[in-house]
């Protein structure tokens, strides 16, 4: 069905066919025409993080930041979802256009600027779901919040997430927010997690442990993956995704190549891998990593599993692709060994 739709959907800006797509997804849910759109993958079980997943392939945070479209994204066969880039207070993002295909790349440039309908939204939301598969929450700062004051959003956030999410990802690495990726540097990150995991632990002793993960950008160089890596394993946190979108433009041409704004589509997926590979070696499998970037196909979300990943997230190949990535990676990873 993807590819009838898709010369419709590309008629449209960006922006305007994430929308859309949504819409008609929620429609074909509601209508239980699903079955039309996308057919779920027999089940491959993974465990990582202390979570059971029914599969390895899950949707990466971006496409549904307020959690309004959960139920019908769940029925596309994901093995889990992660919604949000949420902030504590509504904020409407960068001025449009703010998003850009370029198709001769399988690419996508965004700069929304973590545009969302607040935490209280996106609880409301989640309540109203009734998917009941594993539900990330990825969660940001607010942009007129200052980095030294950023852990404060970040505690709020989990906080409010806490009792409706499998598991919560902070994201510090997004482009599109000024500052943002200065929380990266290696001290910075130190006291910004610390504070982050006793507020973990204090919400665990309240009940069952949520894992916290952190979203970390594919532009860093190998000191400062050295350092993060070093930082990670000292803070005790359970899970690292690699990567968000990049700053860079090499090899991209051609009309919006310039735009500013976070690259990510097939473009992205060698330096996604390079830094996960990297960050699996550091880490010495002592922490769990998700890979994302860039899959655009089964063999590369197999790849970014014997590159040491334990599960995989999708988003812009989805644009190209459609729900039948899905299927495709999980049957490919399947078929060259399980990653449990």
């Amino acid at each position: 069905m993807y590819s009838f739709a898709r010369p419709l959907l590309f008629a449209l800006d960006a922006e305007t066919a994430h929308r859309a797509t949504l819409y008609a997804l929620g429609v074909a849910e509601r209508s239980n025409l699903m079955k039309y759109v996308a057919q779920p993958p027999a089940p491959l079980p993974v465990h990582a993080f202390g979570i059971d997943f029914p599969n390895p392939v899950g949707l990466a945070a971006g496409l549904d930041k307020n959690g309004d479209h959960i139920d019908a994204l769940g029925a596309l066969g994901f093995g889990f979802i992660e919604i949000g880039t949420v902030t504590p207070r509504p904020q409407e993002g960068n001025p449009r256009p703010r998003m850009f295909r370029l198709p001769a790349h399988e690419a996508v440039i965004n700069r929304m600027g973590f545009n969302n309908d607040g935490i209280d939204a996106l609880v409301r939301n989640v309540g109203k779901s009734t998917y009941r598969g594993v539900l990330g929450i990825n969660i940001g700062k607010n942009k007129d919040t200052p980095n030294e004051r950023a852990v404060d959003d970040y505690r709020l956030c989990l906080e409010r997430a806490w009792p409706l999410a499998s598991y919560i990802t902070v994201n510090i690495s997004s482009p599109n927010t000024r500052g943002l990726r200065d929380l990266q540097d290696e001290e910075t990150l130190r006291r910004f997690i610390g504070e982050l995991r006793e507020t973990q632990e204090r919400l665990a002793s309240t009940g069952k442990r949520k894992p916290m993960l952190l979203k970390i950008a594919p532009d860093l160089a190998d000191a400062e993956l050295d350092g993060m890596a070093e930082v990670l394993l000292a803070s005790g946190i359970d899970g690292v995704i690699c990567t968000n979108t990049t700053v860079s433009r090499e090899g991209i041409d051609g009309e919006h190549a310039q735009e500013a704004g976070g690259l990510s589509g097939a473009p992205l997926f060698t330096s996604s891998t390079t830094v996960l590979r990297g960050m699996h070696e550091r880490l010495g499998g002592r922490i769990a990593i998700v890979g994302v970037g860039g899959i655009t196909e089964g063999a590369q979300a197999a790849e970014k599993i014997a590159a040491g990943a334990s599960l995989v997230q999708l988003y812009s190949g989805m644009v190209y692709r459609g729900p039948s990535l899905i299927g495709e990676c999980v049957e490919e990873i399947r078929r060259q060994g399980n990653p449990a």
